[in-house]
């Protein structure tokens, strides 16, 4: 089967994060099954969501990683004028929810799999596809702990999220923080003598911004990076019932994306510090008041050196002469880290089209993917 074709199924499942995504990883099994490839399904609690890993090639050595997640953001609210569950082709594009973000690669990488089954692959390809990515790279965990397992690992690792084909040697980190405040109610006639949660909020939101302010004048910078500091961000806030009751609890959720300098613990806890001076104050009040913290969510950052054997290498395969670092996050500080698997990102399309209505990617793009590919098949059989 052609990438296009696989594209086009793996379009038509709707895999958004709060759905299963074991329908599309059943079918991408049956379609390795179909080209004599044997995968493993690692599944979460519910069974209604799986990671997939597969190996061609000889099993008792490194070889090269594939690494792409299956899940996509939502359309809800979004204004498509094409189906977002059914890949349209148009003057070039291939439109469709997932199709940049990142089943083409996704495609790409069983394309170019099922190639490889016919080969006699002196180095092996693996495969890891993996789910609830777009809400934190929450589902590669298990399979991570499985390979943490496992006698060998591999050498390098391509994560195909879209770079237009570009060698991105690095991304931020993130860490989510929800933060819970407690105030005291009471009547808003009397509102002095109560403790105003959303205040509360509002106080330790304004901490955050002045610290954002603190690390754009005096911190640490990347200027390979479109934004190159460190950013905070309260992104959600919720609280109060009635407009005449002084809201005695308030919750907001605010991030850390991090570059390679600063670490996310050390902000968070002159953070926490500024809350401290914050809720001794209400107490004065209210003896119960009180500002509490949750990471709900981390991931590291990846910061690949630019002359590691692995970007030399992928170089080599897209004919690129220099490295560029992306914005957005991926597995692959979680490969390196964990697992100690040096990693880039480069993949077909732009990000550009990403979590938009009407996303989309270039019949040239995924081209260019499918010729890198083959290279890396070529080097595969060779033995690198």
């Amino acid at each position: 089967m052609t990438t296009y074709d696989i594209l086009d199924r793996l379009i038509s499942f709707d895999t958004t994060s709060r759905n299963p995504n074991i329908e599309l990883m059943i079918y991408v099994q049956e379609l390795l099954d179909s080209a004599g490839i044997a995968s493993q399904l690692i599944h979460d609690d519910t069974g209604s969501k799986a990671n997939l890993y597969a190996t061609i090639g000889p099993a008792d050595s490194g070889g090269v990683l594939l690494s792409g997640h299956t899940d996509v953001v939502p359309v809800d609210g979004q204004d498509w004028t094409l189906p977002p569950f059914r890949m349209t082709e148009r003057d070039g594009r291939l439109y469709g929810r997932g199709s940049t973000d990142m089943k083409g690669f996704v495609a790409a990488a069983l394309a170019m799999a099922i190639r490889a089954a016919e080969r006699d692959l002196k180095t092996p390809l693996h495969l890891a596809f993996s789910h609830d990515e777009e809400i934190g790279c929450v589902g590669v965990h298990s399979l991570i702990d499985m390979l943490k397992a496992a006698p060998f690992r591999p050498k390098f690792c391509i994560i195909g999220e879209p770079t237009q084909m570009a060698v991105a040697t690095g991304h931020k980190g993130k860490t989510a923080i929800e933060v819970t405040c407690r105030g005291l109610e009471g009547h808003s006639a009397l509102a002095p003598f109560a403790v105003n949660a959303i205040y509360l909020a509002h106080d330790v939101i304004t901490a955050i911004r002045d610290k954002q302010a603190e690390l754009v004048a005096l911190g640490a910078s990347d200027g390979d990076y479109d934004v190159p500091y460190t950013t905070l961000h309260t992104g959600r806030i919720a609280a109060g019932g009635a407009l005449n009751i002084v809201p005695n609890h308030c919750r907001f959720a605010w991030e850390i994306r991090n570059i390679a300098a600063d670490d996310p613990l050390v902000i968070l806890d002159d953070i926490k510090a500024a809350a401290a001076r914050i809720t001794a104050r209400a107490r004065d009040i209210a003896p119960d008041a009180d500002i509490s913290f949750d990471i709900i969510n981390t991931y590291p950052g990846l910061d690949t050196a630019p002359d590691a054997a692995v970007v030399d290498f992928v170089k080599g395969l897209t004919g690129a002469n220099g490295t560029i670092k992306v914005a957005f996050g991926t597995e692959g500080g979680l490969f390196s880290e964990r697992l100690g698997i040096p990693s880039v990102v480069c993949g077909p399309g732009s990000m550009a089209q990403g979590h938009k209505p009407d996303e989309f990617i270039t019949m040239d793009q995924l081209a260019a993917c499918d010729a890198m590919l083959s290279r890396l098949l070529d080097h595969l059989e060779a033995g690198i």
